[in-house]
């Protein structure tokens, strides 16, 4: 990344209503699953709807002055089904079963073969996305460790061969995505906060297989899970100090929700941050004036070049007005405290 404090966001932007079934996806939680149901628009004209969507996804984030851009994820049932049921070895006809990071079986893709990325999964999303900005652009897709978590192995001896199996595709799929001319490669990586204990075992190892080659700007983002299910965010971030050691550019994380010391982002360096300064468990929007002092607080402990800033975690289940207004107010924000660090 270049400039001073550049904006972005975590991934996902809302989906219009008319595209999907919003209280169908509320209702039915973060797909991990195919979900079909969810759409409005039939298949045969999903991908030109889908394609409108994202184009006024972009239009927002330029509109409100964000720097790197994402496509929204706009043609994705959630940040993770999409990419885990596209990879060969994931059993078609069976479903498995997994545990939520509250606790609660879920149903997840059911390993019953070698996971292999037979062709690429967001490579063509990546492609219209750069054609449609002039702006540095960002993709994400979830990484090995909360893949692993959120699948019923039947194949490999243990999980961590399961994680590296996972890392290896997204690792091709990362390749496909650098050579597209994307910028920012993002892995998402919540269930290192939810299954801190497993990570230690082999996380670090996993995501670094999956970035291993990679020259562009890569960035791990771990969260708590969307504010619309995770109310309650205030058990810290049990692996957070690992992360140092991860061979990324960046760390992404949330501060805002959960109203985060801004000491922790010492834990992570070398590596420098993104920082989550909008609070998505509320559809209040920040004025800029709050949003400068949460970064003004941050810089106390992190040099202003190794950070950027971006909404908390995922603004996928917000109203679209209130995405387009939080964004001008980070945006807005950003550049006071960037007018005071270059005055």
């Amino acid at each position: 990344m270049q400039d001073l404090l550049p904006t972005t966001v975590m991934g996902s932007y809302p989906q219009p209503g008319w595209l999907v079934d919003r209280d169908l996806l509320v209702g039915e939680g973060v797909p991990r699953v195919r979900a079909e149901g969810i759409w409005k628009v039939d298949r045969e004209f999903r991908q030109e709807a889908i394609e409108a969507a994202v184009l006024s996804a972009i239009a927002d984030q330029e509109a409100a002055g964000v720097d790197i851009i994402t496509d929204g994820e706009i043609g994705r049932e959630s940040y993770f089904n999409h990419f885990a049921n596209s990879l060969s070895g994931v059993d078609t006809e069976r479903l498995g079963k997994g545990v939520n990071r509250r606790g609660g079986e879920a149903v997840v893709p059911l390993v019953s073969g070698p996971i292999r990325r037979t062709r690429p999964i967001e490579l063509d999303t990546a492609r219209f996305l750069r054609s449609h900005t002039s702006r540095r652009t960002k993709v994400t897709v979830p990484g090995p460790f909360t893949l692993s978590q959120l699948a019923q192995n039947d194949h490999y001896p243990d999980q961590r061969s399961l994680a590296m199996a996972y890392a290896a595709a997204i690792n091709a799929e990362l390749r496909d995505l650098q050579a597209a001319g994307i910028d920012v490669l993002q892995l998402d990586e919540p269930y290192l906060q939810a299954n801190a204990e497993v990570a230690r075992g082999f996380a670090v190892d996993a995501v670094a297989a999956a970035v291993d080659g990679i020259d562009a700007t890569t960035t791990l983002h771990t969260c708590y899970g969307y504010a619309l299910y995770m109310g309650d965010k205030s058990g810290g971030y049990p692996f957070l100090s690992e992360l140092a050691a991860v061979p990324v550019d960046y760390v992404a994380i949330e501060a805002a929700q959960p109203g985060l010391d801004p000491s922790v982002v010492t834990q992570l360096s070398p590596r420098s941050v993104v920082l989550g300064v909008l609070d998505l468990g509320t559809e209040e929007v920040e004025t800029p004036a709050s949003i400068a002092q949460r970064i003004r607080s941050v810089l106390e402990h992190i040099d202003p070049h190794r950070l950027s800033v971006s909404p908390d975690c995922g603004m996928k289940f917000l109203p679209r007005r209130v995405a387009r207004a939080k964004l001008a107010a980070m945006v807005d924000g950003a550049r006071i405290v960037r007018s005071e660090l270059t005055s």
